[in-house]
């Protein structure tokens, strides 16, 4: 080769794939043979999260959407997460964590077929999610354990989303104890750890459902909407005022996205604090950005609504492939590449965290217009 044509091409590594033997690792597979398409984005992807957000003790923002728990990818992937330390606080739906419960208290869900008469299942009292299958018990059981564990006196009361799911994760966590069971859900390895949950549709889910039905009895819990926004804020600017890096794992798309998203948006342009964005962002998806959805939203949109900071654009990635097939090799990269970290436990400091953020709004924020840090141009727009 030339080297003229070797210096056009000193940027780019050459094409030169691993032969697959019997007893490749999958981090070999990934790092040796990922290495076009979106095959390239998934090992682009394994590499920000071991070499960029893990380090110096980033704060790892995870958001959940799409039925991965009741394929079981909450015992199998997102425990070992948590239990490493590499994950330190989430957005998730309400019905990945509903259905979270059932693993937690021991129930059954079956590998089925998306081909099955759903019209006989129905007879049978089967549910359908795609090809998972269950009793239709397992909905009545549940829900009758998240109405008996809301009737507490500890529930009597309004309380952000992240205290909710600490005190059903608890529960949960103490049936499982019970039952013998081992780093069988989310919800309670969250407990354990010290995992701030939340969710930024409450009442959408069976959980919700469950809650409302309670409040026909007079019970006095109520979700703090309000605190969760503010709480997920305080959280990134307790990683940015410290000098760590604040990064996003985004499963899928949706509420969960942009509610992990707007906490940027919520610092800089609502509370009127001075802020860049956050530094590393990391989806997987199968949305289309065309549409204009949030779900399909790139990075490099998100840079012009503050929520990603633009000098690090160029690391963000978007991998577009089912969740189901990403999240279980990032799992095992994660945990065959990087070494475990000390659980950061920031439900433990939620006032202390929110109370900052507070004392610094209050300082710098106004009730109108915000005079944002922002480089906004000049001109009629701008006092318009």
């Amino acid at each position: 080769m030339s080297k003229t044509i070797s210096k056009r091409f000193a940027a780019y590594p050459r094409l030169d794939p691993l032969g697959i033997g019997q007893h490749v690792s999958v981090a070999d597979l990934i790092d040796q043979t990922f290495l076009a398409y979106n095959g390239g984005r998934l090992r682009e992807a394994a590499k920000l999260l071991v070499e960029k957000m893990l380090p110096n003790d980033g704060f790892i923002g995870l958001s959940l959407t799409g039925a991965l728990t009741p394929a079981g990818l909450g015992k199998s992937c997102l425990i070992p997460l948590m239990k490493a330390g590499f994950v330190d606080w989430m957005v998730s739906t309400g019905a990945n964590l509903y259905h979270d419960l059932h693993y937690g208290l021991d129930m059954a869900l079956h590998q089925g077929s998306p081909f099955l008469d759903d019209v006989e299942l129905h007879r049978d009292g089967v549910i359908r999610i795609y090809d998972v299958l269950f009793d239709y018990n397992v909905l009545l059981d549940t829900d009758a354990f998240v109405r008996e564990v809301i009737q507490g006196a500890e529930f009597q009361r309004p309380m952000g989303t992240d205290e909710f799911h600490y005190l059903l994760g608890q529960a949960v966590w103490e049936r499982g104890k019970t039952l013998k069971l081992t780093d069988s859900s989310v919800l309670g390895t969250a407990y354990e750890c010290g995992i701030p949950i939340f969710t930024s549709s409450p009442g959408d889910s069976s959980i919700g459902m469950n809650v409302a039905a309670m409040a026909l009895r007079d019970a006095k819990l109520m979700f703090d909407v309000n605190r969760d926004v503010n709480q997920t804020a305080a959280i990134v600017y307790e990683a940015k005022s410290t000098g760590h890096k604040s990064s996003v794992f985004i499963l899928g798309g949706g509420s969960p996205k942009n509610f992990l998203l707007q906490t940027e948006p919520q610092i800089q342009e609502v509370l009127g604090i001075p802020e860049k964005g956050h530094d590393y962002f990391l989806q997987c998806t199968d949305a289309r950005p065309d549409t204009g959805g949030l779900s399909g939203a790139t990075p490099a949109e998100a840079v012009s609504w503050g929520k990603v900071d633009p000098d690090t654009l160029p690391d963000c990635v978007v991998c577009y492939t089912d969740s189901t097939i990403a999240l279980p090799l990032l799992t095992a990269y994660c945990l065959s590449r990087a070494k475990p970290r000390p659980q950061k436990r920031l439900f433990y400091r939620r006032d202390e965290i929110l109370d900052r953020v507070r004392a610094r709004y209050l300082k710098t924020g106004t009730v109108t217009r915000i005079l944002t840090a922002a480089k906004l141009p000049s001109g009629p727009a701008a006092s318009a």
